[in-house]
């Protein structure tokens, strides 16, 4: 009989089948032996979704999505603009309450309990980049330095905060450095240069290192990519709104090195092991 494994007995079948029933010596048939009814199919899937089954489910989605929204939630980093603070494979929980929570789908967000400070890593939705057609507004992660009201220019690659000179410190120094040049989307800095500061004026054409000053508007902030060399920041699609916030990443909670080992199992074999439980400074 198709589909019943060697040496057992068939269901109807035999001196005890259940369904079949078998003769004595006396020539007397004892009474069959009838299954138990088993419900259609369609009724347990029915009965799956029914009543308790359904409010379990939708209490764990609830659960889930207010979680998600409102309290922690998990990021990739898939480019090296953080480099070495964040690195490309690194997976974080981020801190959605600190800010205060982006309600979906619309343009507000709850009151959070900190506010955003310099030197904060910060995760938020990007100003529209003009060059980025497929997908203009990302979720970015950067370092605030710009709060509002303050002057930020940079000279010959060194930041400078109302007039405070903020170089990198050694931990960056390998990062890849590259020769001081314009790029045509530092042109929205004109609008903001200061034609005449204690500070002096703004370049007439902005460049990678030389550029500002400029004052940060009232509810946004300047951010910059530790890899300056390598990250899209502030300098080239400008400041970032309060309401664009989302977070503060807490922790790499996984990570793992996208470029050695073999395809496919790089995320089982290069576990970067040292990474995990990594706190977000």
């Amino acid at each position: 009989m198709a589909g019943t494994p060697q040496g057992s007995t068939p269901r109807g079948t035999g001196p005890a089948g259940s369904g079949a029933s078998a003769s004595t010596a006396g020539g007397n048939h004892t009474p069959a032996v009838r299954s138990p009814d088993r419900r259609p199919l369609g009724d347990e899937i029915k009965s799956l979704f029914a009543g308790d089954n359904v409010k379990s489910i939708l209490g764990a989605i609830l659960v889930f999505l207010f979680v998600r929204t409102f309290l922690v939630e998990a990021y990739r980093i898939p480019s090296g603009s953080m480099e070495p603070t964040l690195l490309i494979g690194d997976w974080l929980f981020v801190n959605n309450l600190a800010y205060g929570p982006h309600i979906p789908f619309t343009s507000l967000s709850l009151p959070g309990y900190t506010a955003p400070k310099r030197r904060d890593v910060v995760v938020f939705k990007s100003p529209p980049q003009i060059d980025e057609p497929a997908d203009p507004t990302p979720i970015l992660v950067k370092r605030l330095w710009g709060t509002p009201g303050d002057t930020l220019f940079m000279r010959d690659g060194i930041l400078r905060i109302n007039g405070e000179a903020l170089p990198q410190g050694p931990e960056f120094a390998n990062n890849i450095q590259q020769p001081d040049r314009p790029d045509s989307l530092f042109s929205w800095q004109r609008r903001y240069g200061l034609t005449a500061s204690r500070f002096g004026a703004a370049p007439l054409e902005p460049t990678h290192d030389n550029w500002g000053p400029i004052v940060v508007p009232p509810k946004h902030y300047f951010m910059l990519g530790d890899n300056r060399y390598e990250s899209k920041d502030s300098r080239y699609w400008g400041f970032v709104p309060s309401e664009n916030l989302r977070g503060r990443p807490l922790f790499v909670y996984y990570s793992y090195d996208t470029e050695t080992g073999l395809p496919y199992f790089r995320g089982i074999t290069e576990i970067r092991w040292g990474r995990l439980g990594h706190w977000i400074r």
